[in-house]
């Protein structure tokens, strides 16, 4: 009788990093998420002109720019946050807490 042995591989899945691909700069995150996943939308915020400040208090509205959307699988989402509570942690250790307000 022939038995089915499930065998497991440690490894480690790193970036295949490729020059090509863009870094992306964004200081406003939104975040939807349905059953299935959450949709991580970053948006770069630029300071709010006169203009833009008449328009929002009229319409209590400001609308950003996307950069990226991301949808990630409700599964990962746990390990997202404990690596970015973990890296915060070690930024935090080097510099200190982040200083001055965002926008």
């Amino acid at each position: 009788m022939e038995q089915n042995e499930k065998k497991s591989v440690n490894f480690t899945i790193v970036p295949d990093d490729d020059n090509t691909v863009p870094r992306v700069y964004s200081n406003f995150c939104s975040i939807q998420n349905s059953p299935f996943d959450f949709t991580l939308t970053f948006c770069e915020m630029q300071p709010i002109g006169e203009r833009e400040l008449q328009q929002a208090q009229a319409t209590h509205l400001v609308r950003a720019p996307v950069k990226a959307r991301m949808v990630v699988p409700v599964q990962m989402i746990p390990g997202l946050i404990s690596a970015l509570q973990e890296n915060f942690r070690l930024y935090q250790e080097s510099f200190g807490p982040p200083k001055g307000p965002l926008h």
